[in-house]
């Protein structure tokens, strides 16, 4: 069908989908190769991150001058302002293998056990009905660390309520595996909050080491250290999440993602 087309068509590509961490090795083999029959096709592809054009070039075999980046836009809010009670560790992502929830849990569950002192709460924001075994597990994971009483699993939320758990955060942790941009990231540093989380070359790419712990991936026990490292230490939370904001106000609206993609529009039609 793709070669009845009257032309080649325009492809966007987040990352590609056999690199979704959790799969089957034959599902990711045929989505790999799926996606880079259907790439080839295209007049030109346009990603998320420089990472996403590396990997498309040394894996799918795309010409550098075939792929564009145009990063996402990043919408201006205000610095986090905290909640009353105990530091809220907000994490932002659906509940899928990738999100890495499960070594969050492992990790928050590690530092209750080690540091019974700290005063923290939890709560993890984002859609839970895309991998229902991961949010089922995630779900029994808490409750079995005996952690209901202090993570909570709230599913989707909205747009305000977001806003207002982005407000009420003091550090941002989420555990991701892999990544093609990290747009949650991104929201926390907006909102001065400093980040935990893992290694993943699109995450590094975002959050320098100035504004974010990175444990390597796989790694509980370093997520669960960076966390008390944070909750130990308001001070340097603040200023990680001062260069955090700082490095967030860089980074262009929609109005320049949008003049990259025209760009390319105008440039195959």
């Amino acid at each position: 069908m793709i070669h009845r087309l009257p032309r080649p068509p325009l492809a966007l590509c987040h990352h590609p989908l056999g690199h979704e961490p959790g799969l089957a090795t034959a599902q990711a083999a045929r989505l790999i190769a799926n996606e880079r029959a259907a790439l080839a096709l295209a007049a030109h592809v346009i990603v998320t991150s420089e990472e996403t054009k590396r990997t498309l070039i040394a894996e799918f075999a795309l010409a550098a001058g075939k792929v564009t980046v145009a990063p996402p836009g990043l919408d201006r809010a205000g610095p986090a302002r905290g909640g009353t009670g105990a530091p809220l560790i907000l994490s932002v992502g659906s509940l899928t293998p990738r999100k890495g929830h499960l070594a969050l849990v492992a990790a928050l569950a590690a530092l209750a056990a080690r540091r019974p002192d700290l005063r923290w709460r939890s709560v993890f924001a984002g859609p839970d009905d895309r991998a229902p075994a991961t949010a089922a597990a995630v779900r029994t994971a808490i409750a079995s660390a005996g952690l209901s009483g202090r993570i909570t699993v709230s599913g989707a939320v909205g747009a305000a309520a977001l806003d207002r758990l982005y407000d009420e955060a003091a550090i941002f942790a989420l555990a991701s595996r892999y990544e093609g941009y990290g747009m949650a990231f991104a929201e926390a540093m907006m909102r001065a909050l400093p980040v935990v989380a893992c290694d993943a070359p699109a995450v590094r790419a975002l959050a320098s080491k100035e504004v974010a712990i990175l444990a390597p991936i796989g790694d509980d026990a370093a997520l669960s250290t960076a966390l008390e490292a944070l909750l130990d230490a308001p001070e340097r939370a603040g200023r990680m999440g001062a260069a955090g904001r700082a490095r967030a106000l860089a980074i262009p609206g929609w109005d320049t993602t949008w003049r990259r993609v025209a760009s390319v529009l105008e440039a195959v039609r």
